[in-house]
């Protein structure tokens, strides 16, 4: 069982690869943790959760949803945390029995190393994952682990920083004429900001907007920034700046990115580190070139 507004990444491989060796995954919407009960099958047996989402950014109540999870017997939930990283939210400590992070992401957080973790606290889940990791090879190299290591140090200097502009920005784009939608959990417009406050212990440097136009418009965007560098991946001292529709989520299915609002004006931001003023200039100056009939408000 998976949420529906996940990771285009995982999306294929649940629909694509492992479909093929004997596993049926079904996607729910999870704005309301209820809706979990109406899918639960007698062979559940993990139920994955992204929160915030990606690219939406849409929020799962972790707590809500562990004390359904866990109302059926050998059902574990598993939460993706990587848009957070363990410093703004620790879903083990609201119930979750998993956590897995692309270290490549935030925890490493200098674009220079390819990595997972998967975490637990449960001691049969921990010496089953041990086993696995043994018997499959599923070891990074030292350089590597010593690449990780260096970036887990400034981890909280980097995440402050990058909530710092992130806010920022969905401030500046809130008020913008040129965009129709602004989504962040630390904004007040999120719908779900409240159980961003709730669950959260800070809101992350990933942001999301709908541009005003079409696809040539967000290409023009695209095409305009300075600071922000295009490119899939997130969690770095850089910022970056992706097309969902055309890129992280690629893979998934024209009418399923409709259902989930991933449209060709739907941009996503991952903001780096560095000078705030500057990436909000950045972003203003490339609106107003990807949208010349319109004035936006700095």
């Amino acid at each position: 069982m998976s949420v529906n507004d996940v990771y285009g990444g995982t999306y294929r491989y649940f629909t694509k690869v492992a479909s093929h060796i004997g596993y049926e995954t079904s996607f729910v919407d999870l704005s309301n943790p209820e809706n979990l009960r109406s899918v639960m099958k007698p062979n559940t047996k993990m139920v994955w959760i992204e929160t915030p989402t990606n690219p939406t950014l849409r929020l799962v109540d972790i707590e809500a949803v562990a004390k359904i999870v866990h109302s059926y017997p050998n059902v574990i939930l598993v939460v993706d945390n990587t848009f957070m990283s363990p410093f703004f939210q620790q879903p083990l400590s609201l119930g979750a029995d998993m956590v897995v992070h692309s270290v490549t992401k935030y925890i490493n957080g200098h674009s220079d190393a390819v990595m997972g973790v998967l975490i637990t606290n449960n001691a049969v889940l921990h010496e089953k994952m041990k086993f696995l990791q043994n018997s499959i090879g599923a070891v990074p190299s030292p350089f590597d682990c010593f690449l990780a290591n260096r970036g887990l140090k400034t981890l909280h200097l980097r995440m402050r920083q990058s909530e710092k502009s992130a806010l920022a920005i969905a401030d500046f784009l809130s008020r913008s004429p040129l965009v129709d939608q602004v989504l962040y959990p630390g904004h007040p417009s999120h719908p779900q900001h409240e159980l961003a406050k709730r669950q959260m212990k800070g809101f992350g440097g990933m942001v999301s907007f709908a541009i005003k136009g079409n696809l040539s418009n967000s290409n023009l965007f695209l095409q305009n920034l300075k600071h922000f560098t295009l490119a899939e991946s997130l969690g770095g001292v850089e910022s970056l700046a992706e097309l969902p529709s055309v890129m992280t989520h690629g893979s998934v299915s024209p009418a399923d990115r409709a259902k989930l609002g991933i449209t060709d004006t739907l941009l996503r931001l991952s903001v780096g580190v560095e000078d705030t003023e500057d990436l909000v200039k950045d972003i203003a100056q490339a609106l107003e070139k990807s949208v010349p009939s319109s004035k936006s408000k700095l």
